[in-house]
């Protein structure tokens, strides 16, 4: 597919990381260099927030958005056998290279998550951190995870919290604040001033679509910031704020039909 033939929030994306790409090295070569798993802004350990299994050894597995390629990496040293595919060249650079220089091969593709050229039920778990959780249309990207996904099969996701996106300024540079700023009904598509559009519907619209697609929910684990975090970069995620209310969360689900 030619970037003209991708959907329009897919093209977008794909320009914006490419931009981006850049500014995600750094902390992708720290990632391979990790020898444990943390997630999100505040680098919640796979301990506290068991995103994916502990035990991942022969699993096929697809990471949706997978950027830099730090999770396929980890999931590969421990006997998975994981596929990434990610938006952006510019981010794949970055993958191949560290491949390389860490000696651990696995597929990456270039393309978009909501069309992933593998067939039926090629894999037993799907996992995104932000990636398509956030990236990609949930009401393509899910529908895809499902086909991808074998009976007994595992999807598990991490995003921005319904709450976070509620009280999230216009502005992304702004910090968010201790009341909603915009309806919760109909929330889906958000397209920023800096050219990203990302996706985030409520936790009831969630749980439909995730049934519709004949996945079972197992666990939504709220992420709040440790009580030592101090601010990081993201202004949309200050740690005063976090540890007070829900800054992301992790959806796991079975696929069960």
């Amino acid at each position: 597919m030619t970037t003209e033939q991708l959907p329009e929030h897919v093209q977008h994306n794909r320009e914006y990381w490419d931009g981006m790409a850049d500014r995600w090295v750094g902390a992708g070569e720290r990632a391979w260099r990790g020898n444990e798993l943390t997630w999100g802004i505040f680098q919640i350990p796979q301990a506290q927030a068991p995103l994916v299994p502990d035990d991942v050894n022969g699993l096929d597995v697809i990471e949706l958005g997978c950027g830099t390629g730090y999770v396929s990496s980890w999931l590969a040293r421990r006997g998975a056998r994981p596929v990434g595919i990610d938006n952006s060249e510019g981010q794949l650079a970055t993958a191949r290279r560290l491949q390389q220089e860490h000696g651990i091969e696995f597929p990456l593709l270039h393309g978009n998550a909501e069309e992933v050229p593998y067939p039926d039920e090629s894999f037993d778990l799907a996992v995104s951190e932000y990636g398509a959780a956030i990236w990609c249309d949930p009401y393509r990207w899910i529908p895809e995870a499902a086909r991808l996904l074998r009976p007994g099969g595992r999807l598990a996701f991490l995003g921005n919290s319904v709450l976070s996106m509620l009280c999230a300024p216009e502005d992304e540079n702004e910090k968010p604040t201790d009341r909603m700023l915009r309806p919760q009904q109909g929330m889906h598509r958000f397209a920023w001033e800096d050219g990203g559009v990302e996706f985030h519907i409520s936790h009831g619209d969630m749980i439909r679509l995730l049934h519709a697609n004949g996945f079972e929910v197992e666990d939504l684990i709220e992420l709040y910031a440790p009580e030592d975090a101090t601010d990081s970069y993201f202004n949309y995620a200050p740690a005063g704020w976090s540890k007070q209310w829900p800054v992301e969360e992790i959806w796991k689900a079975r696929k069960v039909s």
